[in-house]
């Protein structure tokens, strides 16, 4: 069993990095974008403004003891233009708001897409170790929390920040020693903003962290509950789901306590400078260093503060949680590949291990010095006790996972140092695992040959003796399976899974138990059926039913990682060692 690690998740500057990376690839666009907002926010600085200047005018005009007539056409003059502003702020803000969306829909779609081709070329050694549901995770909840952070929170942070900025620049023009009471707010917002920075990204990355780990321990007990009925263990495992969920109940208090000290503070130091300037600006109209006016512009500003600010508070917590999972997106590249292409070339088909050991963690080997030699074209069979290290040495055969120490070699060429296309050609390995997509029959079966035509694909059904029912469906090859089509039966969809592999033609094949989950007579049948399709290939058949083992051209023993006995069943069975002991037990021999 190889040690659980976890996916690697990018840092700080790995994080800058790429964001600068996209804003350089986006950047047209995102000027444009970034000149409309700018315009919009301008243009609806006009009201604040305007309203100052009439206020001054009335003031001036009940001084000076002249007719308010004047000021009545003024009113008219700056109703109009205020019109006109609120009409061009509505057709630029929808301009915007359009850009922006559709900016965001680019950049998500170019993430999603370098995040699915990180994923699928991530080494299967390593999403073996860390576990599918942190990678399931990631694709599911990571990927949505971004796609809802770059499509709105993203753009509604940009608005806000420089419609805040914009507003604060127009304050100072219009008052500036009024607008010395915004300052009353800044210690509480750099004092609150420093605090709550300092401890939420380590806390939603925490809080993300558990939500991959609840896809992977709900995920085991799904995917083994059998034996988890039949040792007993559904209380331990129901205790362990409850543990994890509270954990990751405890990781969203925390970060929801973070929000209860933050949003408060950040309320008071916006709304702190209002009741400043109002206060700070009847002493400065008294004594004549500022007029009504601009005491009024400037609070109106701070009030028109409120909006975007709580827009940027609304959408700074949801952007916590979007640079979290950003984070963990992009963290795939990170993950350092398990092997090294050489220009090394195979001349021929002969698959040979030599004194090959494997560790999945340091200090705990798996294999010991096991050493091979495949002729081209020979069946071998391996067999021995769970535990003994079979599927390990499968997996090294067809190039999964590189050894720790030896080598692996096709027609003289290291496995894993070839490209992992022409790897795949040459070395297939089929588990007992089965997959179906959510696509037609006949896309399921050309996975392993796109493009291949509709006669190809029927001689591979035919071949894992496949094809009657698949005529029998009422779309044949066209007929939709998978989620939201139809649900294939364990048999069938080996069966597909087997299909692809007559497809792919390599001239190695490793058989990890790949019928072991069907039942009996439909293995048997499935077996005789492959017979002819493995005629001529080399197949390693890792099997703990012996009768596969009786039909191979040699049987290799496994036990505690070394191969103990190799030879023919009948050798074997004269000998009287291990294998004998196997097959005696099997037939219910003392």
């Amino acid at each position: 069993m190889s040690a659980r690690t976890t996916l690697p998740v990018a840092d700080r500057a790995h994080v800058l990095r790429d964001v600068r990376r996209l804003l350089r690839e986006h950047r047209g666009p995102g000027l444009r974008m970034l000149a409309l907002h700018t315009v919009a926010a301008l243009v609806g600085l006009v009201g604040p403004f305007l309203l100052g200047r009439l206020v001054d005018d009335v003031v001036r005009a009940v001084r000076e003891g002249t007719a308010l007539a004047r000021v009545s056409d003024r009113i008219d003059t700056a109703v109009a233009v205020l019109v006109v502003a609120v009409l061009a702020q509505a057709v630029l803000a929808r301009l915007a708001r359009k850009r922006s969306l559709v900016l965001a829909e680019g950049v998500f779609a170019q993430l999603r897409e370098e995040f699915l081709t990180r994923a699928t070329a991530l080494p299967l050694s390593v999403v073996e170790q860390a576990g599918t549901g942190d990678l399931v995770s990631r694709t599911t909840n990571d990927v949505d929390a971004l796609s809802y952070t770059v499509r709105y929170g993203a753009p509604a942070i940009l608005v806000a920040a420089i419609t805040s900025a914009l507003t604060v620049v127009a304050a100072v023009v219009s008052g500036p020693l009024v607008a010395l009471a915004i300052l009353a707010g800044v210690p509480g917002l750099w004092i609150a903003t420093r605090w709550y920075l300092r401890r939420a990204p380590q806390g939603y990355a925490a809080e993300r962290a558990e939500w991959g780990r609840i896809s992977t321990t709900l995920g085991e007990n799904v995917e083994n509950v059998r034996t988890v009925e039949a040792l007993g263990l559904a209380e331990h495992r129901v205790r362990l789901v409850d543990d994890v969920i509270g954990e990751t109940v405890r990781r969203e208090r925390y970060t929801l306590g973070l929000r209860t000290v933050w949003f408060p503070t950040i309320e008071m130091s916006y709304l702190l400078p209002v009741v400043v300037a109002l206060l700070w600006g009847g002493f400065l109209v008294r004594h004549d260093l500022q007029t009504v006016g601009q005491v009024t512009t400037v609070v109106l500003y701070l009030r028109q503060l409120v909006g975007p600010i709580n827009e940027l508070l609304a959408w700074w917590d949801e952007l916590q949680v979007g640079q979290a999972s950003f984070a963990r997106v992009v963290g795939l590249a990170a993950v350092a590949a398990d092997r090294v292409e050489s220009d090394a070339r195979p001349v021929h088909d002969e698959v040979a291990a030599e004194g090959v050991g494997f560790e999945y963690s340091a200090g705990r080997p798996v294999l010991h010095g096991v050493s091979l030699a495949l002729e081209p074209g020979e069946r071998l069979a391996v067999v021995g006790p769970t535990g003994a290290g079979k599927s390990t040495l499968g997996r090294l055969l067809a190039g999964i996972n590189p050894p720790t120490s030896g080598s692996v070699r096709v027609g003289g060429a290291e496995v894993t140092g070839l490209p992992l296309d022409e790897l795949r050609s040459r070395i297939a390995l089929v588990t007992q695992e089965r997959h179906v997509f959510a696509a037609t029959l006949r896309d399921n079966v050309a996975l392993a040959a796109p493009g291949a035509p509709d006669a190809a694909v029927e001689e591979a059904l035919e071949a894992v003796d496949a094809l009657g029912w698949v005529r029998a469906l009422p779309g044949g090859l066209d007929t939709p399976v998978g989620e939201s089509g139809l649900t294939l039966s364990a048999a069938q969809a080996q069966q597909v899974a087997l299909a692809r592999l007559v497809l792919a033609d390599p001239h190695t094949l490793v058989l990890d138990e790949a019928t072991s989950l069907l039942d009996p007579n439909a293995a048997r049948h499935l077996e005789r059926s492959l017979a002819a399709v493995l005629e001529g290939r080399t197949t390693v058949a890792i099997a703990h039913r012996l009768h596969t083992a009786h039909d191979a051209d040699r049987i290799a023993v496994v036990e505690g990682g070394r191969i103990t006995e190799l030879g023919t069943h009948d050798e074997l069975v004269d000998a009287g060692g291990p294998y004998a002991d196997l097959w005696r037990s099997w037939h219910g021999e003392p």
